[in-house]
């Protein structure tokens, strides 16, 4: 079955000016009095996420292990008029980035869950080794807590609407013996109420505990560990009903 990274223009279908700015106010939630001048995401993806930070007077830098999602990164930040250093790597490794420091070093766009939990704990300490002291280490995830609890089958998006198409997205989870997970994913798009294009994807996540990675972070020595939702500049709900946050801490 093929994934949804293979096919960036699908994966960007949901991206907007609209979009673009909730995702600029969240940073700007996120990093309020925070001294950063330079980032890196370890798994960019097509940038949707963190491009709006380049508006801030960020130097962005990115890396992911899709070369397809880089490529349109690359042309985003191109289109506005900028410039986004990117390397293909997978985030376990990140020995691409050499020697280097960042004030921020993040994983965004629910990246974690692609490896089993021993290797999340590899992949924050490699993120830690590229943290400058005093710097910030940050990642995004959905619910697991939330998702295994409830067991869910469906998730269904709303619409989106181009021009007289209309795009539907649902996901069904399947809940493995092995404690992972199957999303798949079904695209349909729709014209004058007839499916004139279908799309299948399937992904495939290992659930992390909030526990774990709290755990892990204090571990590492990391203090002031904030937890928001995502996109952090909307009202957080208590932790049980949220399904997607976000967390930034601080390295001594």
């Amino acid at each position: 079955m093929a994934s949804i990274y293979d096919r960036a223009d699908i994966y960007d279908l949901f991206e907007d000016e609209n979009r673009y700015e909730v995702y600029k106010r969240h940073w700007e939630t996120v990093l309020e009095g925070k001294r950063i001048q330079t980032m890196l995401d370890v798994s960019i993806g097509t940038g949707s996420v963190t491009l709006p930070v380049l508006d801030m007077g960020i130097e962005l830098c990115g890396s992911d292990l899709s070369q397809t999602m880089l490529a349109r990164c690359a042309k985003k930040a191109e289109a506005k008029g900028q410039t986004v250093e990117l390397k293909c790597s997978d985030f376990r490794d990140l020995s691409c980035w050499q020697e280097r420091r960042f004030d921020l070093v993040a994983s965004t766009g629910n990246a974690l869950g692609y490896v089993v939990n021993e290797d999340v704990m590899k992949t924050l300490e490699r993120m830690d080794s590229l943290t400058g002291p005093g710097g910030y280490l940050y990642f995004d995830t959905r619910n697991w807590d939330k998702i295994l609890r409830e067991r869910n089958r469906f998730y269904p998006y709303n619409p989106l609407f181009d021009g007289e198409n209309r795009i539907n997205v649902t996901q069904a989870w399947d809940y493995n013996n092995d404690g992972s997970m199957t999303f798949n994913i079904l695209y349909t798009f729709e014209r004058e109420n007839r499916i004139f294009q279908k799309e299948i994807f399937e992904e495939h996540y290992y659930p992390v505990s909030w526990e774990i990675l709290q755990n892990k972070l204090r571990e590492m020595g990391y203090r002031d560990i904030g937890i928001k939702c995502f996109p952090a500049c909307f009202e957080m709900a208590e932790f049980e009903q949220v399904e997607w946050y976000c967390v930034i801490a601080r390295k001594p």
